[in-house]
């Protein structure tokens, strides 16, 4: 088996074959925080997370560079409106973006490069291109020419003449072609600006300041790097147009070996939009939900999908959470997770033939539920030692790192209108008026203690089963009921 992934560039799936032996190289383009992030961003991250996990445990040394897109129109704009510093409000949000990674168990990147810090590398990008003829310098800035590179729209399936003709210039552009695009703004009034000898003081725009960063960290001969990722609204126009301006400028194209973009999300099937009503952020999706359980939402939907987000998905998925936590919970019982071959059960083989499927992360929580369904039958015949850690290594492996936690029986809490309930159906036969949930329980269950005491088989029954119509199941064992709820 070897891993294949869907290349976005070539529309093929295909065998990865890194460029540098056992080494892969990934840039995934970051946040720009002008805003609050979302869910639909975390669904980008938490993906590139789950791949990256993937290829160490197939034994390659990956480095994961993930880029802050700190200065851009949205943040001045930004700054503009509210009176701040712009430099504030990128703290702020990225800060809070962090935040939420982390509770999501995403685990940071080995650069995460800050566009201000490569101003230096994004200039010689441009002198580059303005003295190869792929750029040219205007009154307002300084623009890519897009006629210069014959391969522009490949990797979006787009006609260069239909882009023409949707194409508009924006006002305050003096750009020769509708499709030429901004490397370099020059400053204008009250916005940051950078000295720039020979062009005149501004700052970049935001599609050079990736291929800068990617060049730097990743490809400083220019012979190109393995997986160049986000969602799939950054192919057009940013991945296409990073494309555009960094391959006139290497010595062996392409940019990237393979392109892998995420799918978007859709709220209640429509687009998030604080026009609609639909916007919460991240960290209050998070406050109502367990991470482990939003991960478990987004492993259900193949990545490059686009996905529906509804508050019954979720309650689905946390469903299933907790299915996997009582799984974990009965193999941990007199058990310690013993490292093995990770073949005992065949958990892990089953898990890495989905993945190499073009990372098939539906089949792959598929085969992970389906041994948490049948995880007693794995451990009597493996041993619950080396099941135990199958398990809990093929938990870490998609992003859901078990958590000391789940070896605790959980708190159960009754229906509040449980004693409401038990009185509507059993009338006068037990006495329940006045009870909370917690009383009125313990009085049925003494009333069908007495009853089996004295043989009374049919009310014994009923209690039972008046119980169970709540969702409350009993156990009898050595001369003790107990109870835990249905489901």
């Amino acid at each position: 088996m070897s891993l294949k992934l869907h290349n976005t560039r070539t529309r093929r799936v295909e065998r990865f074959v890194p460029l540098r032996g056992r080494e892969v190289r990934i840039y995934v383009c970051g946040l720009t925080p002008s805003a609050q992030a979302h869910l639909g961003h975390a669904r980008s991250f938490l993906f590139f997370d789950v791949l990256r996990r993937y290829l160490e445990h197939l034994g390659y040394a990956v480095t994961y560079v993930q880029n802050v897109t700190d200065i851009d129109d949205r943040s001045i704009n930004r700054a503009r409106e509210t009176g701040e510093d712009w430099h504030a409000i990128v703290r702020g949000y990225y800060a809070d973006f962090k935040a939420s990674m982390a509770r999501l168990g995403v685990r940071e990147p080995d650069f995460e490069p800050y566009a201000t810090a490569y101003i230096p590398q994004i200039q010689s990008m441009i002198s580059a291109l303005v003295a190869g003829g792929h750029a040219y310098v205007t009154a307002d800035g300084i623009y890519y020419r897009v006629s210069t590179f014959a391969k522009y729209g490949e990797l979006s399936g787009r006609n260069v003449e239909e882009l023409q003709a949707g194409a508009r210039i924006e006002i305050d552009e003096r750009k020769d072609d509708p499709l030429d695009f901004a490397l370099w703004k020059f400053a204008k009034p009250g916005e940051p600006k950078w000295a720039f000898d020979g062009y005149g003081d501004g700052r970049p725009g935001w599609h050079i300041e990736c291929s800068a960063m990617s060049h730097a960290l990743l490809d400083p001969d220019g012979a190109g790097f393995d997986i160049h990722g986000g969602g799939a609204d950054l192919i057009f126009p940013h991945h296409e147009n990073e494309i555009a301006q960094s391959e006139p400028l290497m010595a062996h194209p392409p940019m990237a070996n393979v392109w892998v973009h995420g799918g978007l999300l859709l709220f209640d099937n429509r687009k998030m939009s604080k026009s609609l009503g639909n916007f919460e952020p991240l960290s209050t999706i998070l406050d109502r939900y367990d991470p482990a359980a939003i991960r478990l939402l987004f492993l259900r939907t193949g990545y490059s999908k686009v996905m529906n987000f509804t508050d019954e998905s979720m309650a689905s998925a946390s469903a299933e959470l907790e299915r996997i936590k009582r799984a974990y919970r009965t193999l941990s019982e007199g058990a310690t997770p013993v490292a093995t071959d990770l073949q005992a059960t065949g958990l892990i083989a089953r898990i890495e033939g989905a993945l190499d499927e073009d990372m098939n992360l539906a089949v792959a929580l598929a085969e992970l539920l389906a041994f948490a369904n049948s995880h007693e039958l794995h451990a009597a015949r493996a041993g619950r030692d080396a099941a135990l850690y199958e398990f809990s290594y093929a938990l870490t492996l998609l992003g859901i790192a078990p958590q000391p936690s789940w070896r605790e029986v959980p708190a159960l809490e009754l229906p509040a209108d449980l004693p409401e309930r038990l009185k509507a159906m059993l009338g006068d036969a037990v006495a329940l008026d006045g009870c909370e949930p917690q009383a009125a329980l313990a009085t049925v269950i003494d009333a069908r203690n007495r009853a089996r005491a004295a043989k009374d088989w049919a009310k014994s029954d009923r209690l039972r089963d008046v119980l169970l119509q709540c969702g409350i199941v009993l156990k009898d064992a050595k001369g003790e009921t107990t109870w835990t709820l249905a489901g």
